[in-house]
Formats: structure tokens, C-alpha cells, sequence
């Protein structure tokens, strides 16, 4: 665990950025402008959403994984070309935000679809809460603090529930969630998809409520001296 609580640490997360520069320039000389990039990745991530509501559930997190991988190009592009800007910066974020929390809503559609209410009320926890996460930290930033911390920030998001998406399409989607069946068979029907997308999208809350957490206690550690904390 690093010092923040992350599951990754912040020299990782640099190495990985330098592995996208190569990539991201190639983009670059093609013509294509890192707010290109941005609006790229987000008609991806619509895709994987749309995919989600459909109960593709294997191609919904192949999309998420990739165009995922893709929202790294447009912030290494701007990096290496000099061409970072403040509204760059505002229309990925928000690009950002408004893809994921479309996946989970589609994920709501789809679960629903499927019979399985359990997978659509979770994705809709996991919203919430990753809607805190992103709220806490824009915040704290905005009061010229630092709020970067915690278990669960967008990338680990967005990994955790395109593995749960691809191994719910691969065991075959939640279909037993919508049976109506009695012992053995209720029992046999739950080692389908939807067990994958119930472990996800629990994780998913569980480490986004404790990443509130953590960036509340962050927070007061630094505003400690205040008269009201």
C-alpha cells in the first residue's frame, strides 16, 4: 500500500504515462489534437455503454479496458507537444466523469434487462460513490488543498469493473439471476456472469466509500490549524 492508501503509487503511475508518450505522438503526427483525443475516447466509452445496456457484457468491458488505455494519449500528447491547456484540462476531466458514470448507468439497463436488480443496484452505489470520490478531491483543490488520495481513483475504477464486465460476458452474461429455480439448480445458476459483476461493482463502492474517507481525514490533517476544524 503506498502512502496515500493507493493501490498504486505515484511512480508507477509516471512510468505508465511514459509508456503512452510514444503512442500519443505517433496520434499527434497523424493530426489529431489531444482535445481529439479526449472526444475520441469519450464516444469509446458511450460505446462501451451502450454495449453494457445491450448485455454485452464481453464487449462492454473490452471497450471500457481499451478506450481506458486511450484516455492516456490525450494528456501525454499535450505534455510532449506543449499544448496542455486549462480547457484541455476541464474537457477531459469532464469527458472523463460523464463516460464513466454513462457505463454504470448502462450497466443499470443491462442488469436490469437481465433480471439481475442486485447488479443494477450496485452500479448505481458505485456511481454515487465514485461521484463523491471525483467531488471530494475537486473540492479540496479548489480550496487549494491536496485531495489526491485513497484506495479507488478513476484508472482502478475503470480496471475493476472492465474485468468484472469481461468475466461476466465470458461466463456467460447473468442469466441465472433471472431464473426461478429451486436447490441444486438455484445454487448451479449462480456461477454465471453475474457473481463476476456483483464482486466488481461491490469492490467498487466499498473501495470508493473508503476513498471518502480517507480524503476527509487528508483533508483535516491539513486544515488542522483552521479555527473551525
Amino acid at each position: 500500500m503506498t502512502r496515500g492508501g493507493s493501490l498504486i503509487t505515484p511512480e508507477q503511475r509516471q512510468r505508465l504515462r511514459g509508456l503512452a508518450v510514444p503512442v500519443a505522438s505517433f496520434l499527434g503526427r497523424l493530426g489529431l489534437t489531444p482535445n481529439a483525443l479526449s472526444v475520441i475516447g469519450f464516444i469509446g466509452t458511450c460505446a462501451a455503454a451502450f454495449a453494457a445496456a445491450s448485455q454485452a457484457w464481453l464487449v462492454a468491458g473490452v471497450l471500457v479496458l481499451a478506450f481506458g488505455i486511450f484516455d492516456s494519449f490525450d494528456g501525454a500528447l499535450a505534455r510532449a507537444t506543449g499544448r496542455a491547456s486549462r480547457f484541455g484540462a476541464f474537457l477531459d476531466s469532464t469527458l472523463d466523469r460523464t463516460g464513466e458514470n454513462l457505463v454504470l448507468a448502462g450497466i443499470v439497463v443491462g442488469a436490469l434487462a437481465g433480471g439481475y436488480p442486485v447488479g443494477a443496484a450496485l452500479a448505481a452505489l458505485a456511481m454515487a460513490f465514485g461521484s463523491i470520490v471525483t467531488y471530494t478531491r475537486a473540492k479540496a483543490e479548489s480550496l487549494g488543498l491536496h485531495g489526491e488520495v485513497g484506495f479507488a481513483p478513476r484508472p482502478e475504477r475503470l480496471v475493476i469493473v472492465a474485468v468484472g464486465l469481461i468475466l461476466t460476458g465470458v461466463l456467460g452474461g447473468t442469466w441465472g439471476a433471472a431464473q426461478t429455480v429451486t436447490w441444486p439448480e438455484q445454487w448451479l445458476a449462480t456461477f454465471d456472469g453475474s457473481w463476476a459483476l456483483f464482486v466488481s461493482l461491490g469492490l467498487i463502492v466499498v473501495l470508493s466509500a473508503a476513498t471518502v474517507v480517507q480524503r476527509i481525514v487528508h483533508v483535516h490533517r491539513q486544515t488542522e490549524g483552521d479555527s473551525n476544524t
